[in-house]
């Protein structure tokens, strides 16, 4: 059982890679994202509002403007899949459940501005610093909501051990990442834009 969940691991982090980590910009920014969420993990235990406030500025930001403004959406040729059916096949967020994520962060705030107490959940914030801390708490309930949400989803149109494998991988990809693109600024700053060895890794896995 734990051979398959590893080998089901190995898997989806391969596929990522494969389908949507060609562009050394996004790698690049996919590593500066790894640093700052082990900070944030870090700091999740001595400061929840710090660790949010860094997860969702500068790690996550860092990680899907590489996805949505970086990455080749042309035909894969490497892959010899279209966009669309890589969007399709998607284990976790697609750049259209991206959108919706990303919109409900963004305009969480607001939510907070009109509504001080967010319906009577908290104290009304009477300084930025206060509307700040409780704003990092919200954020820090949509990554976690936003996490378990699609492990869920998956349970139900997949399988639980899918879904279990992906949430494992989510939480674990800043390790994994830093493992792999951590060499990817050296090769931007060489002038290389798309990692030239996928096709060779992809041709003989």
């Amino acid at each position: 059982m734990i051979k398959n969940f590893l080998q089901e691991l190995r898997t989806q982090r391969w596929d990522d890679h494969r389908f949507y980590h060609h562009s050394r910009i996004n790698q690049s920014l996919h590593f500066v994202s790894a640093l700052s969420f082990l900070f944030a993990y870090v700091m999740l235990f001595f400061d929840p509002v710090v660790s949010a406030l860094v997860g969702w500025l500068v790690s996550m930001t860092s990680r899907q403007a590489g996805h949505f403004f970086f990455e080749p959406k042309g035909y894969d040729h490497v892959n010899q899949a279209t966009h669309e059916h890589k969007e399709d096949i998607k284990v976790g967020y697609n750049l259209q459940r991206k959108v919706v994520l990303m919109a409900i962060w963004a305009l969480s705030p607001m939510v907070l501005y009109f509504d001080p107490t967010l319906f009577g959940l908290f104290k009304p914030w009477v300084t930025m610093g206060d509307f700040t801390r409780q704003v990092a708490k919200v954020w820090l309930v949509v990554g976690i909501g936003g996490l378990l949400f699609r492990t869920i989803h998956l349970f139900f149109i997949r399988d639980i051990e899918t879904g279990l494998v992906w949430m494992t991988k989510i939480v674990t990809d800043p390790f994994n990442d830093l493992k792999l693109y951590h060499k990817a600024p050296l090769f931007l700053m060489k002038g290389e834009l798309i990692d030239p060895g996928l096709e060779k890794h992809v041709k003989h896995a």
